[in-house]
């Protein structure tokens, strides 16, 4: 592993270290993270078995996405940024907003996901593989 990743929120109440290397990032077009992102897309780095710390009490809550897997947002409770998912039927996995890193370049995206569910105007980069829904395995 090169070095921790590290982020938080826009006002610095919550903050978090994940020392791992992420194992998928990607951008999801999926209605749910449309929502949670305020316009086309979400972009994320997903951990497998990472050691996470957070400081700071993030605020949560539950949804079914767009497959029926039910994911667990957290976001700051004082500014709203919102800054990881896990998923209750899945606790090894840790999911980061890569807009709340502490250095955004590292967040290279591999793949776009959902990109049924995209809008015309949303075009993230053509060269990515791209997965009508979740990929299976």
């Amino acid at each position: 592993m090169s070095r921790p990743f590290t982020g938080g929120c826009a006002c610095g109440a919550v903050r978090y270290t994940v020392s791992a290397e992420p194992v998928a990032m990607g951008h999801c077009q999926c209605r749910q993270c449309q929502r949670d992102s305020g316009t086309g897309h979400a972009s994320h780095l997903t951990f497998a078995g990472a050691a996470v710390a957070v400081e700071g009490r993030a605020s949560e809550w539950e949804v079914a996405g767009d497959g029926g897997t039910v994911k667990r947002g957290a976001f700051c409770p004082n500014c709203g940024s919102p800054l990881y998912i896990t998923l209750p039927a899945m606790p090894d996995y840790f999911i980061l907003y890569a807009g709340s890193l502490d250095e955004p370049e590292r967040y290279r995206p591999q793949m776009v996901l959902w990109s049924i569910a995209a809008p015309s105007w949303d075009r993230v980069d053509r060269g990515l593989p791209a997965f009508d829904r979740m990929p299976a395995g």
